[in-house]
């Protein structure tokens, strides 16, 4: 996979290329891919989300699953003041 990040000023950039996995879909409040979507909103949100249990009967129902990119190249251009 790649991703592609370009700045307002038209010249500076990133990319970012690696491998992509997607974990398994959510089917139960509280399976190994619900915890997994728990801890991805902890770190992503740095804070405690209200209701938990609504939360992941959301995970269930939008069948969520997490994308792990593990980086192999990351490259750019910046432009410099």
């Amino acid at each position: 996979m790649s991703l592609h990040v370009s700045a307002t000023d038209f010249w500076s950039y990133a990319v970012v290329e690696g491998d992509a996995e997607l974990s398994a879909v959510v089917t139960d409040p509280h399976d190994a891919a619900a915890d997994e979507l728990v801890e991805v909103f902890r770190q992503a949100a740095g804070k405690e989300h209200d209701d938990w249990e609504d939360f992941r009967r959301a995970m269930v129902s939008e069948r969520r699953q997490v994308l792990r990119v593990r980086a192999t190249n990351v490259y750019g251009m910046a432009q410099l003041p």
